[in-house]
């Protein structure tokens, strides 16, 4: 499903978020601390973006994807950064390799994510940081109004559009699943990370979580 949007990934996103995206991963990549001589992971990075903002820091990056498809977007758009194909549940690095680790509206495709947060903390070495950007069900009206009609009737519709219907109906309830950020704290303080705090910004559909390694 990932190889065959990755066409339309970034037009999708642009459209679903008023191009407010990019703003969001800036976010994310000063919450990871990183700079020149460090050395950061993006997990299930997709096209790359959150990879990039990361590498403007300084450093090195590596961006991880299981989707070739996505990771071939990923390419051209920076020949800087490294790209390699790998299983965010199983991730191909050693302990303490990185100075942190991100992930950027990918979490909620783990299909057990209490595993996937353990490995990004695993390859981050005591003191690092591992982020985790994603998207969030606001609980208040208007907005959660707004959110319900935008996430479970427009995005499929757009999906259908450009002929790609399952996967932008799986897109609101892969959010819909997704634990909520006093949850998802939980999960990464789960892990064994300390300091876990949270963000919502976007009037509460976006939430930027951060911890430290231990």
């Amino acid at each position: 499903m990932f190889d065959r949007i990755a066409g339309v990934y970034d037009a999708m996103n642009s459209v679903m978020t008023a191009g407010l995206h990019h703003r969001w991963r800036e976010r994310a990549a000063d919450l990871a601390r990183v700079g020149p001589g460090t050395r950061a992971l993006d997990v299930a990075t997709g096209t790359g973006d959150l990879a990039i903002a990361l590498k403007r820091r300084g450093g090195e990056v590596v961006g991880s994807d299981f989707s070739a498809g996505m990771l071939e977007r990923a390419r051209r758009k920076d020949a800087f950064v490294r790209w390699e194909q790998a299983n965010a549940l199983a991730l191909p690095y050693e302990d303490d390799s990185f100075d942190a680790a991100t992930v950027g509206f990918g979490a909620r495709n783990f299909s057990d994510l209490g595993q996937g947060l353990s490995e990004m903390a695993r390859v981050v070495r005591p003191g690092g940081r591992v982020v985790v950007l994603e998207i969030t069900t606001p609980t208040k009206p208007p907005l959660s109004t707004f959110f319900s009609l935008w996430f479970d009737r427009v995005v499929p519709l757009l999906g259908r559009l450009t002929g790609e219907d399952q996967a932008y109906s799986y897109l609101p309830s892969s959010v819909r699943r997704f634990p909520g950020p006093r949850d998802l704290a939980a999960v990464m303080a789960g892990t064994g990370l300390r300091d876990v705090r949270w963000i919502l910004t976007a009037g509460g559909i976006i939430a930027l979580h951060s911890g430290t390694v231990i």
